[in-house]
């Protein structure tokens, strides 16, 4: 019976209850780890994590990190940006001790992404069909580290100027200004590609 009272706990609660459950109980956190581990995977891999088995050592130190810090929640952030934040700082020190550089998108999962990318950039026009996936990526694993992980934020992710402002900690203009410029950047990659 537990097990149906955690999964009725992951559609109906909002994030804070279950935040407060999980203080009280370890099935308020499993039902945080069921809401999230998908997205979050998700994320880990579009940030470039492309091995499974370290895909899923990343997403367990992140649950680890979250329930660990979870005393430091700060309920002025949506939970959902708080996580991320985790995330985001737990995978940048990934590819900083394995020192790679990380490859963003997936040809195959990722396409529509592609295009809504694609059009946003303007560069969907008659020129459109010359830009496949292959130059996409490159043209998103060619930006620095600061312009991609907005991108991935904003059009792969769906995330928000305010919740990215919240996970990178940074103003919401700053936000807006480096997502203008890796626009600006793949635009012109892609007109050079």
């Amino acid at each position: 019976m537990p097990t149906d009272s955690g999964k009725q706990l992951k559609h109906t609660c909002s994030d804070q209850e279950l935040v407060v459950r999980a203080l009280e109980d370890k099935q308020g956190f499993a039902a945080l780890v069921r809401r999230y581990e998908a997205p979050l995977m998700r994320y880990i891999s579009r940030l470039g994590c492309r091995n499974t088995a370290s895909a899923k050592d990343l997403l367990q130190e992140i649950f680890i990190k979250t329930y660990i810090h979870l005393n430091d929640y700060d309920h002025s952030f949506s939970f959902s940006s708080w996580i991320y934040r985790i995330a985001h700082n737990e995978i940048i020190s990934f590819f900083r001790k394995e020192k790679v550089r990380p490859s963003v998108l997936d040809r195959e999962t990722d396409l529509f992404l592609l295009e809504n990318l694609v059009s946003d950039l303007g560069a969907d026009g008659p020129g459109h069909h010359r830009h496949g996936p292959e130059d996409v990526q490159g043209a998103v694993d060619s930006l620095d580290s600061k312009y991609r992980e907005v991108i991935v934020l904003k059009f792969f992710e769906g995330k928000s100027y305010e919740e990215i402002s919240d996970i990178l900690l940074m103003p919401e203009g700053t936000v807006a200004t480096l997502i203008n410029r890796a626009k600006k950047k793949m635009k012109s990659i892609l007109e050079k590609a």
